[in-house]
């Protein structure tokens, strides 16, 4: 069978050791998530608003999927992390209507992006462009897996936590965000991760399921900061104490002073503590079998989350108040 000595992710290594799939790694994250293409996904959120089109995906041939495509990693492994991301994906319509409720009273046209149109009676009359966009990410997981061992899979019922008004409607929006920061984020860099461990078909698949996450990481991480303008050092640190729960010892300190957390002056306050949240990564975790993994796949993938977190907040720490506001207002926001 050929086998490429190129892809996605640059020079493919069928045995690859921690550093060739490093390599890989920043290779991907230099392609798919750099300032230019960050830039690009944020700019495009009023376009959508106006005139919301999904993305759409490359021609697949998805007959052509088959083991030797999954590259320095068990199959089993592989397929034990595939079945948990299409159990954490399958429940889309419950995250965007969740979303959405809490999205409403401060941000209508985000709700609509996110959860669609409702009716009088709760009935959804128009699906919101991010439904449109992740709902094709559970079929194409299953996909992988059905092609991979010759079964079919059903995706195990999750129910997704509902919309709960505790406070204000404000300070709900924003602990309801970070948790969406953290799925978007983890997602993404999970995706990432598991194409510099793929080649060919199952590569091109995930690379649309990572272009997706990417997307919306960005959209919803520059409404955050638009909305919240002295939270941005607290969903950075609330997205390393996710980071932390899976760490085997204590390294918060040492990536606070990577990340340069206390660059910017001045005094930020938080419309919620962030010690009464729950992890968000320990659950996305578990339901990847993450124990099972090897001590060598779990620091590739602390690594990405590591690497990606410090890109993220260097890039959105060049984003000015005058920016955001072209990227998330809307006519409601001016009065008209």
């Amino acid at each position: 069978m050929y086998q490429p000595t190129r892809d996605l992710a640059g020079e493919v290594c069928f045995r690859p050791n921690f550093f060739q799939t490093k390599a890989r790694i920043n290779y991907l994250i230099d392609e798919y998530l750099s300032p230019e293409e960050l830039g690009d996904r944020l700019e495009d959120l009023p376009r959508q608003f106006e005139n919301p089109q999904p993305r759409q995906w490359a021609t697949i041939n998805w007959q052509d999927i088959n083991p030797e495509q999954v590259v320095g990693l068990e199959l089993d492994v592989f397929l034990s992390i595939i079945k948990g991301a299409l159990d954490t994906e399958a429940p889309i319509r419950d995250y965007t209507q969740t979303s959405r409720q809490y999205l409403e009273p401060i941000h209508p046209t985000m709700a609509k992006f996110v959860g669609g149109e409702i009716n009088k009676d709760g009935k959804i009359i128009e699906l919101g462009l991010w439904e449109k966009e992740e709902r094709l990410h559970t079929p194409a997981l299953a996909k992988i897996y059905q092609q991979l061992t010759n079964q079919k899979i059903i995706p195990q019922l999750r129910t997704a936590k509902s919309y709960q008004a505790w406070e204000n409607p404000y300070q709900d929006l924003y602990k309801h965000g970070l948790h969406r920061v953290a799925t978007e984020y983890s997602a993404a860099c999970l995706y990432l991760w598991l194409m510099s461990h793929t080649t060919g078909t199952i590569q091109e698949i995930l690379a649309e399921l990572l272009k997706d996450e990417v997307n919306h990481l960005v959209k919803f991480w520059g409404m955050g900061m638009w909305l919240y303008p002295h939270g941005a050092k607290h969903l950075i640190q609330y997205l390393l104490s996710q980071i932390h729960t899976i760490l085997p010892i204590s390294c918060e300190v040492s990536l606070q002073s990577q990340l340069n957390l206390n660059e910017r002056g001045g005094e930020e306050t938080s419309p919620c503590p962030i010690k009464l949240l729950k992890s968000t990564f320990q659950r996305m975790m578990s339901a990847l079998d993450w124990q099972s993994w090897s001590i060598l796949s779990r620091g590739e993938l602390i690594y990405t989350f590591i690497w990606v977190l410090k890109l993220m907040w260097h890039w959105s720490s060049q984003l000015t108040p005058e920016y955001l506001q072209s990227c998330c207002a809307t006519p409601e926001f001016f009065g008209e």
